[in-house]
């Protein structure tokens, strides 16, 4: 068996710089990856089949749908392998989260069974094989802080990245990422700055200041109460940065040292029992 961590996908900053004729949107952004996700194991079987458990399980939908299902049928089409493969899933993340659950997890499934299978796929093929799925596999396969572009197929890793932590905050409420697209007012808004390296936290902050999630204010006409959670996450001791990921509604903030990260979870938490909340370090 071999298990891995679909670890939660963060937009520390959304730009949306336009729209390709197919109607795909063309993007900007900054990407890391929180130290918290979905685990998923694989082991050899005569068939391919997925098992899904865990306190969001029951958001996942119909099996048959799920991306890590997609993403096995796929490798194995590809490889040309009749193999068979026994797959679990927990699903620890929130659904529909801006989190990049499902992309994260059908990146962990063509990663572990490329490895099961010994199918010896290069990393750019497994990137090629996920735009297909989503255009958020490719980044999720990297794994590490990244400057993404394009719909997602351009990716630029960073070469240093400073210890952050980063508190996770989702109300419980869902918002339909192509309607927060619909919404969303396509304009000039300014470009990202250009960025070589963070070397200190105070890079990364400084650079986030002039940058923002376009997604935001769509999915604040959606669900208004994620305007409160970012209130609530900001308002904590030592939180340096608020702001929403992805197309929503998970919201997060940035703090420099694990002990406020904790603490503001463990405030929030007792003050919103029914959100769930998560602080952990940025993956480096």
């Amino acid at each position: 068996m071999i298990t891995a961590t679909a670890r939660a996908k963060v937009n520390l900053c959304l730009h949306v710089t336009g729209k390709r004729a197919d109607g795909y949107h063309l993007l900007e952004s900054l990407v890391v990856f929180a130290e918290c996700g979905d685990d998923i194991s694989v082991e050899c079987d005569k068939e391919l089949s997925l098992e899904i458990s865990g306190p969001f399980a029951d958001g996942t939908g119909l099996t048959d749908d799920n991306l890590v299902l997609k993403a096995a049928h796929l490798l194995q089409t590809e490889s040309g392998a009749n193999l068979g493969a026994k797959i679990r899933l927990v699903k620890n993340l929130p659904v529909a989260a801006g989190l990049g659950g499902g992309s994260a997890d059908a990146a962990e499934t063509l990663k572990l069974l490329n490895r099961l299978w010994k199918t010896g796929f290069s990393a750019q093929k497994l990137a090629d094989m996920g735009l297909s799925l989503g255009a958020d596999v490719p980044v999720c396969l990297v794994g590490r802080p990244v400057l993404m572009s394009g719909i997602g197929e351009h990716l630029r890793e960073i070469p240093a990245f400073p210890k952050l932590y980063i508190l996770l905050v989702n109300i419980g409420v869902t918002v339909s990422t192509a309607e927060v697209f619909r919404r969303l007012e396509l304009r000039a808004r300014g470009d990202m700055p250009p960025v070589d390296r963070f070397m200190t936290a105070e890079d990364v902050l400084d650079f986030l200041e002039n940058t923002r999630n376009d997604l935001e204010a769509p999915a604040r006409d959606l669900a208004p109460d994620i305007a409160m959670a970012l209130s609530v996450i900001g308002a904590q001791d030592g939180c340096r940065l608020s702001r929403m990921s992805g197309s929503g509604a998970t919201c997060f903030g940035l703090f420099e040292t694990e002990d406020k990260a904790a603490i503001a979870a463990s405030a929030i938490q007792s003050h919103y029992p029914d959100w769930w909340v998560r602080a952990c370090p940025v993956s480096r």
